[in-house]
C-alpha cells in the first residue's frame, strides 16, 4: 500500500494525490523546504531584533522580544513573527506588538524566477504609500518599513532619527517649491552594520503593526455562522461599498503594480502583480510578463493574460488527463481568445484604470462585533486594473468559482449593489473633471453582471476554473448546440499542430503518473 506524503497543512495519500488538478509532484517539496526555511529564520532572532529597533527608532535592541516558532503565523505566501516592544514609548502602549514579515521563497517562485520575493514586497509597500497617500480613509495597519534580499532597507519617514528626518523634511519641501517629484514616506535608511543574506530566506521583509484581536477579528471566523444575519451582511456591505468607491476613484493612466524604487520614489512601472503570475512561476511555469511591463489598453493585458492560460496547459505535466480532456481545453482556450472583445466596451478599452484589491479573502478583512470593517490586512496583489475587472468578492456565494450558482449570487449581488448605487450617489468626494472622466462605478459593475463579463473575468484570473467556467457560464452565451461537438473543431484554431500537441501532452501525464507513484512507494 503506497504511503501517505507530507504537504503543508495535511498528509495526502496516492489515491487522493493522483485525482489532484495540481502538480502534486512539486508541491511534495514544500514541507522540507518550510523546515529548512523556518530554521534558518529562528536562528536571526538576534538580527530580527536588530532590524526591528532600526526600524522603530529604538535605542536598544533588548527591549524586542521575538516570538517562539509555536506563534509563528504561517499563511500561504509569507510567515509572520510577531516581536513584542516593552516599554514603547511615546508611540503606542508598552507591550505592543509589530509583525516582521517574510514571503516564503518556496511560494513565490524565488528559485524559477530570481527576484520574485523582492518584487512582491516593493508592489505590497508601494500599495501601503498609495493608499496612505491618495485614500486615508479606507483602514490599513502601519507600514514601519521594509527590505530587498540584496540590502536596500526602507524606513518611514517619521521613525528616523532627529538630524535625518530634518533633512528629508526639507528636501521636501525644496522640491515641492522646485516643481519636482516628491519622494514616497519610506526613505532609504541602511543598517550601520549590514548583516549580509546568506541565501536560504531569498528575501526580504516588511515590519508591520499588528492588528490585536481587540481591534477586529477576521470576518473568516464568523462568516460562515453569521453571513445570513441582514444587518450585519450591510453593515459589511456598507464599509465595503465606500472603500471600492474611495480606491476606484482615482483614474490611473496604466494598467500595472506601484512598487517603491531604490531612492524612495513611488512609481507605477511594475506588471501588474496578482497571486496567479506568481503561483504560476513557483510551478516552474513561465509566464511571459516582465516585470517591467505595464500595460496601455485592455485588449493587451487579457491577451497576456490569456497566455498565461496557455502556458500552464503547455508546461503543467498533468494539466491533461486523456485526449478528449486535452481537446476541450484548447477549444476553451481558442474561444476564450476569439470572444474576449464581445465582454469588454470599446470606450472603456484605453482607460479607467483603477487600483484594485485582488486578495479581498475573508481572513484578510478585520470586523468589529458588528461587521464594520477595521482594517484590510495583507495588501499583497494590489494592481491597477480595467475599471469592468472591479468585482465582488465570490466567496460570498460560499462556493468555489467555478461551482457558483448564478441565481444565488445574484441575491446577495443585488443586496450589495443596491448599498454600492446608494453610496455613490451620496458621496460628495468627486470633482466635476472626475465626474466627467470617471463611470460610475455601480453602472459599470452591473453592466459586467448583464453582459457576461463578470464570469469571463472570473475565468480570466482562475486558472484551474477557467475550463468549467467556459463551459457552464461563456458558452452558452454563444452556442446552445450539443458541447461534445464543440471541442471537434477548435482545437485546431489554439496551436497549429494540435494532434501533435496532444501527443506531447499524453506523454507528459504518463511521465508524470509514474513518477507520482514513485514518490508515494
Amino acid at each position: 500500500m503506497p504511503k501517505k506524503r507530507q504537504l503543508l497543512r495535511e498528509e495526502i495519500t496516492y489515491s487522493k494525490a493522483k485525482e489532484w488538478e495540481v502538480n502534486v509532484l512539486h508541491r511534495l517539496g514544500y514541507y522540507g523546504q518550510m523546515i529548512n526555511f523556518f530554521t534558518h529564520l529562528y536562528g536571526q532572532r538576534e538580527w530580527m531584533k536588530t532590524v526591528v529597533a532600526h526600524h522603530l527608532g529604538l535605542r536598544s535592541s533588548g527591549a524586542c522580544l521575538v516570538a517562539e516558532v509555536e506563534e509563528w503565523l504561517c499563511g500561504s505566501f509569507n510567515v509572520c513573527i510577531p516581536v513584542t516592544i516593552e516599554n514603547w514609548k511615546n508611540r503606542q502602549q508598552a507591550g505592543q506588538r509589530v509583525i516582521l514579515r517574510f514571503p516564503l521563497p518556496y511560494r513565490v517562485g524565488e528559485d524559477f524566477c530570481p527576484g520574485n520575493g523582492d518584487e512582491k514586497i516593493r508592489c505590497e509597500a508601494g500599495t501601503y504609500a498609495w493608499l496612505q497617500e491618495n485614500c486615508p480613509d479606507v483602514p490599513i495597519p502601519r507600514l514601519y518599513g521594509f527590505a530587498m534580499s540584496t540590502g536596500e532597507t526602507f524606513t518611514r519617514l517619521e521613525n528616523l532619527p532627529f538630524l535625518p528626518r530634518c533633512y528629508q523634511l526639507l528636501r521636501r519641501r525644496l522640491l515641492s517649491w522646485l516643481g519636482y517629484p516628491i519622494p514616497s514616506n519610506y526613505v532609504r535608511h541602511q543598517l550601520k552594520q549590514r548583516t549580509p543574506q546568506d541565501g536560504v530566506t531569498g528575501a526580504g521583509y516588511m515590519l508591520i503593526e499588528c492588528i490585536e484581536e481587540t481591534h477586529g477579528t477576521m470576518l473568516s471566523k464568523t462568516w460562515l455562522d453569521k453571513h445570513q444575519e441582514s444587518r450585519l451582511r450591510a453593515n459589511f456591505f456598507r464599509d465595503l461599498s465606500r472603500i471600492l468607491l474611495s480606491i476606484s476613484r482615482i483614474p490611473l493612466p496604466r494598467i500595472g503594480s506601484f512598487m517603491i524604487d531604490n531612492n524612495g520614489y513611488l512609481f507605477l512601472t511594475n506588471r501588474p502583480l496578482t497571486l496567479e503570475l506568481q503561483d504560476l512561476e513557483n510551478q516552474k511555469i513561465p509566464t511571459d510578463v516582465p516585470r517591467d511591463c505595464t500595460y496601455s489598453t485592455v485588449d493587451s493585458y487579457v491577451v497576456d493574460l490569456l497566455g498565461t492560460h496557455d502556458n500552464r496547459l503547455r508546461h503543467q505535466p498533468n494539466a491533461v488527463n486523456d485526449v478528449t480532456d486535452c481537446a476541450c481545453q484548447m477549444a476553451a482556450h481558442a474561444a476564450m481568445r476569439t470572444i474576449f472583445p464581445l465582454f469588454f466596451q470599446r470606450e472603456l478599452r484605453r482607460g479607467p484604470f483603477v487600483m484594485t484589491l485582488t486578495d479581498l479573502h475573508p481572513s484578510n478583512i478585520l470586523v468589529d462585533d458588528d461587521w464594520h470593517i477595521t482594517c484590510l490586512v495583507d495588501l499583497e496583489w494590489a494592481c491597477s486594473r480595467p475599471i469592468e475587472m472591479v468585482q465582488l468578492p465570490h466567496w460570498l456565494a460560499n462556493k468555489a468559482v467555478d461551482e457558483i450558482v448564478p441565481e444565488e449570487f445574484d441575491v446577495v449581488r443585488s443586496e450589495f449593489m443596491a448599498i454600492l448605487t446608494a453610496e455613490e450617489t451620496q458621496r460628495c468626494g468627486y470633482s466635476e473633471s472626475t465626474k466627467l472622466s470617471m463611470p460610475r462605478l455601480s453602472n459599470v459593475m452591473n453592466s459586467a453582471w448583464e453582459t457576461g463579463t463578470f464570469w469571463y473575468t472570473l475565468a480570466l484570473f482562475s486558472p484551474t476554473g477557467l475550463f468549467n467556467l467556459f463551459y457552464d457560464r461563456i458558452r452558452p452565451k454563444f452556442d446552445e448546440g450539443d458541447p461534445s461537438e464543440f471541442p471537434k473543431v477548435m482545437p485546431f484554431f489554439w496551436d497549429k499542430d494540435a494532434a501533435g500537441f496532444v501527443a506531447r501532452k499524453l506523454s507528459d501525464k504518463k511521465k508524470y503518473d509514474n513518477e507520482l507513484e514513485l514518490a508515494f512507494r
